[in-house]
């Protein structure tokens, strides 16, 4: 068992403990979205790190887009629920990028776009093939995309 899935498993253990509802629900459909990813396709297989964190990762983007979706429906109580969830679950992912960092990180790879004789709007998908390796599991892709959309706007 990878090291990030077993300290799930404690945490969850724990937080059951502790009788903290939240966190034990929250660590409970993380565990078995893992689960679901491991007994798909074919063959079962075990995850690694990686892999489990693409799942949080994942499992973090459908809290915020849950908590989006219930604020513009009125239902303040469910939107702070899933925002709750999401603080959860940020603690098993690495930190973001402040809005600086990924601007000079966007910065360097438009940089090295335009050497390699990309320009302007269309240059988009280049610097993106840059960015994003650098960027992996610490900036959400949407923040991602519109870095660099302004920058290569201006």
């Amino acid at each position: 068992m990878t090291s990030l899935k077993s300290r799930l498993r404690n945490d969850l253990t724990a937080a059951i403990k502790e009788r903290d509802e939240l966190r034990s629900a929250t660590l409970r459909m993380t565990l078995a979205a893992i689960t679901n990813e491991e007994v798909a396709g074919k063959q079962a297989r075990e995850l690694s790190d990686d892999e489990v964190q693409k799942v949080i990762t994942r499992e973090a983007k459908k809290r915020r887009e849950a908590a989006e979706a219930f604020t513009q429906g009125d239902r303040p109580e469910q939107a702070e629920r899933e925002r709750a969830e999401g603080a959860v679950l940020a603690d098993y992912l690495p930190a973001q990028l402040a809005d600086e960092e990924l601007d000079a990180l966007v910065a360097d790879a438009v940089a090295q776009a335009r050497e390699g004789g990309a320009e302007g709007p269309r240059a988009m998908g280049a610097v993106m093939k840059i960015v994003n390796p650098k960027v992996a599991g610490r900036a959400d892709g949407g923040r991602v995309a519109a870095a660099v959309k302004r920058a290569l706007a201006g």
